[in-house]
């Protein structure tokens, strides 16, 4: 466990780490504004996730989101905070994803 901490702070430092997310939904958006990401997912109000320092947030498209860091557990957590708000729900497929993540869609009610 030691050596792989080690080999993480390593990698972080060099390289660093990245995760990215992926929002699906109508009228369902994110924009990064310095420290604060806003998203709408479809509550009366938006949300404002403070961003924790040691990790940047960017938004390449409104419906991307790319969290980058040096410390693999916190860009982690980050991402699991932020998907926290609209998980990726069985029927339709809507809320935040992680990218390449396959959600099984299920069936809706039958006639």
């Amino acid at each position: 466990m030691s050596r792989s901490m080690v080999q993480n702070l390593v990698i972080g430092v060099s390289d660093g780490f990245k995760k990215e997310l992926e929002i699906q939904g109508v009228g369902y958006r994110a924009n990064a504004q310095g420290a604060v990401l806003k998203l709408a997912l479809g509550y009366s109000h938006d949300v404002d996730f403070a961003v924790p320092a040691g990790v940047t947030v960017t938004t390449p498209k409104n419906t991307e989101v790319v969290i980058e860091g040096i410390d693999e557990q916190l860009v982690g957590q980050v991402a699991a905070n932020i998907r926290e708000w609209r998980a990726p729900e069985p029927y339709k497929g809507k809320g935040i994803r992680y990218k390449g993540e396959y959600i099984f869609r299920k069936e809706g009610k039958k006639k």
